[in-house]
Formats: C-alpha cells, sequence, structure tokens
C-alpha cells in the first residue's frame, strides 16, 4: 500500500493550521481584554476611594474655616459637598 502526499494535502494542513491560528489569537485576544477590563475596575475602585478620602478631607478644612466664622462660600461649598458625598454612598450600595 503507497500512500502519496500531493500539494493538496500539503494546501489542506496550512489552511487548517491558519484556523486554528485564527481561533488561537481571537480566544487569547479575549482572555486578555477581559484581564485588562478587571485590572482597570480595580484601578478605578481605589481611585474612587483615594477621591472620597480627599472629599472628606476639604469637608474637614471647611468645617474649621466654618468655626472660625467664614461664612457664604464656605457654607455652600459644605453643603454640596456634603450632598455629593451623600449621593455617592447611597450610588454605591445599588
Amino acid at each position: 500500500m503507497e500512500m502519496t502526499i500531493g500539494t493538496d494535502t500539503f494546501v489542506m494542513l496550512a489552511e487548517f493550521l491558519s484556523a486554528l491560528g485564527v481561533i488561537g489569537g481571537v480566544v487569547l485576544w479575549f482572555f486578555k481584554f477581559v484581564q485588562r477590563s478587571r485590572r482597570q475596575a480595580e484601578e478605578l475602585k481605589s481611585i474612587r476611594k483615594e477621591q472620597t478620602l480627599i472629599c472628606y478631607g476639604l469637608l474637614a478644612c471647611l468645617k474649621g474655616l466654618k468655626e472660625q466664622g467664614c461664612n457664604g462660600p464656605v457654607t455652600e461649598a459644605m453643603n454640596r459637598i456634603e450632598e455629593h458625598l451623600n449621593q455617592a454612598a447611597h450610588d454605591e450600595e445599588n
């Protein structure tokens, strides 16, 4: 029994390997995309925490100014920051 390997066999093998390469590339791209998305979500979460701390610090400074007798814009800014922090806390719960 003779077995001959012709050009058609090589072409079919090349097509098969190319298809596997494309499928593997798509799967790898999707995996990297999901990993990058998770990493960005974690970074955003830490940035939000840091910004919340900055807002609390700013609020404390404004309260100190108000205790020293500064009114007007200080009170308005305090009210806006407190409202923002309150809304952000409720949005975070959902």
